[in-house]
């Protein structure tokens, strides 16, 4: 997928100091290269050599204010998936569902702790500086969430699919946001935005294979 492998370009060195939340180095910083050092770029066949302006090669990007907010919005996020994943087990009637419901529970509890781990190892919270999630993308309102709630048999079982696919693809514009505001440059968060990228874009087609089955 492309958005996957623009993270994966973009992935760089960690810190020396993950810890110290102002030691955060931007991604663009780049190396300087040695003034005194003569540089050589051999010529095409037939044409002499010639001196070379050398071109700084960018150094490993740290964790910038961008990469926070992502991973303590994210974790209230996945929270709220806990909430619709808990419902399966006592609500639906679909056997595919509730393997796929399952799947979903285990791997983002797991990525709650990573997010949570994270940001300790950095010395910050895991809530936002502001109060508030219901802005960020897919999240289910008040509603939608009270319709699921009630449904039964059947009826749950394409509410959940219809907004389990709202609530991933709002994770996926947040991935992008986080991209297009130079964000996911440190190894472990490109890694770990990269997979959230990539599980919840198969898990989409996955559940809308389902929806037309039920």
């Amino acid at each position: 997928m492309a958005i996957a492998a623009v993270l994966v370009g973009c992935g760089g060195s960690k810190q020396d100091d993950p810890a110290a939340p102002d030691a955060a180095a931007p991604a663009e910083q780049t190396a300087t290269a040695d003034p005194n050092v003569n540089y050589v770029q051999p010529g095409a066949p037939g044409e002499p050599s010639r001196k070379a302006t050398p071109v700084p090669t960018p150094k490993g990007g740290g964790f910038v204010p961008a990469d926070v907010e992502f991973m303590q919005k994210m974790i209230a996020h996945h929270d709220q998936a806990l909430v619709m994943t808990a419902l399966v087990p006592r609500q639906g009637s679909n056997t595919s569902v509730r393997l796929m419901a399952k799947r979903m529970e285990v791997s983002q509890t797991d990525e709650v702790e990573f997010m949570k781990r994270w940001l300790k190892a950095r010395n910050f919270g895991t809530e936002p500086d502001h109060a508030g999630h219901s802005g960020m993308p897919g999240m289910l309102t008040d509603e939608q969430l009270a319709e699921l709630k009630a449904a039964k048999g059947k009826r749950f079982d394409q509410l959940f699919l219809r907004y389990m696919t709202q609530h991933h693809q709002g994770a996926l514009v947040m991935v992008q946001e986080l991209i297009s505001e130079g964000g996911a440059s440190e190894s472990e968060i490109n890694q770990f935005v990269g997979h959230v990228d990539s599980d919840q874009s198969i898990e989409i087609g996955r559940m809308a294979e389902l929806s037309k089955k039920l």
